[in-house]
């Protein structure tokens, strides 16, 4: 099959967005696909650009802007040239909003299928960031979410509560497709690795209990909430990641670790250094990084709302607390810590959830998510009815 991918984000930047598509295109290669990914170019003077392939797969970069921290991709005729010549049995548009929208018309216009994923959960973080008018900005995002998804011939959420956020706002043609995880570069046996063992000792010289998070250090994660759980005792909190808050968190968490950026061994092994994965927003579409802190065996403690709901099995993997109701994060993450005569010691139990949670993600693997991405890419092209969720 031929697969054409428009993304929003790509290389060098890294976010879920990335993410997800490099794990598609290695996928795709490994089961002998053709693929060609457009996305958003860098300029002459950055200092890391776009690969020209990726998993033996061309890039094609197009004119982007800065936006925000953000590279986005200006949309132009240019798509249908470059469709047009790679003649794709399909078109799958990663997170559309600005450059997806024109691989949307392009592919329509063209008589080619498309697949839409959705994943940013646009409307909430333009909300947080519209001040007063936030209401009326998010509105007219969804506006424009609906007419974006009408051009898809299968829109793709990642959650039963993308899906029904999706369904609320009339966006039709619509169907679950989830996130994969790399169980085997996030695992438990990372935590016997002597350079996991060195940065515990290091985080942890007097033997706390590491409460770790993962993710962009941005206002939408509503990271805020962590000073609920600061000097909490016998813990140290540790960030991974970095964003424009990182200033402001670093004054509100004195004592905190911030590792900045990890990729690849690193990330693992900042993973396995942690006895608990706390996660605080309560916008997300997904949570992938819910999904690596559970391979790698930790109870994951997240709001009891939007993607994590999917993914943390209340009391069995790990906890959802009422974001609502302060302190209820602290409370949370305090049960995970004290003893309890009938129920053995906090250390057992965290363990025991631990393995419930590597269980349960190591059926959603990348390969066996691309098969499925593979079937809704058929029954596109085949105008077969998408089944939907």
């Amino acid at each position: 099959m031929r697969i054409a991918i428009v993304t929003e984000s790509f290389l060098p930047a890294l976010n879920g967005v990335t993410n997800s598509v490099c794990k598609v295109l290695e996928s795709l290669r490994d089961k002998g696909h053709q693929a060609l990914v457009i996305a958003p170019g860098t300029s002459p003077w950055s200092t890391t650009a776009t690969p020209e392939h990726y998993a033996g797969f061309p890039i094609h970069p197009v004119t982007s802007v800065p936006v925000r921290q953000f590279r986005v991709g200006l949309p132009s005729y240019e798509m249908e040239t470059v469709l047009h010549r790679f003649a794709p049995d399909v078109v799958h548009v990663a997170s559309p909003f600005v450059l997806g929208v024109r691989g949307l018309t392009a592919a329509r216009g063209l008589g080619l299928p498309s697949v839409a994923i959705y994943q940013t959960d646009m409307p909430s973080y333009i909300r947080q960031h519209s001040g007063p008018v936030g209401d009326l900005t998010a509105r007219a995002a969804w506006r424009w979410i609906r007419r974006i998804h009408a051009q898809a011939d299968l829109t793709l959420a990642p959650s039963a509560s993308a899906l029904a956020d999706l369904q609320e706002h009339d966006v039709t043609r619509v169907a679950l497709w989830g996130r994969g995880v790399d169980s085997d570069l996030f695992h438990p046996d990372r935590r016997q690795d002597p350079r996991t063992i060195a940065l515990r000792r290091q985080l942890a010289p007097r033997g706390e209990v590491l409460l770790g998070y993962v993710g962009r250090l941005a206002p939408e994660k509503e990271l805020h909430r962590l000073a609920e759980l600061n000097r909490l005792p016998g813990t140290r909190l540790v960030l991974v990641g970095e964003g424009p808050s990182r200033p402001d968190l670093e004054a509100m968490l004195p004592g905190a670790a911030f590792l900045g950026r990890q990729e690849g061994e690193g990330l693992a092994r900042a993973y396995g250094a942690f006895d608990v994965f706390v996660h605080t927003g309560t916008r997300e579409t997904f949570g992938q990084t819910l999904q690596e802190g559970a391979a790698a065996g930790l109870p994951v403690v997240a709001p009891r709302r939007g993607g994590p709901i999917d993914l943390v099995d209340d009391g069995v993997t790990g906890l959802l607390f009422d974001p609502d109701r302060p302190g209820a994060l602290r409370a949370a993450v305090a049960s995970l810590l004290a003893d309890d005569a009938g129920d053995g010691s906090a250390a057992d139990r965290r363990h025991r959830m631990g393995v419930v949670g590597r269980e349960r993600v190591q059926e959603r693997s990348w390969p066996a998510l691309t098969d499925q991405l593979l079937d809704y890419y058929r029954q596109v092209i085949g105008h077969v009815p998408a089944h939907v969720a």
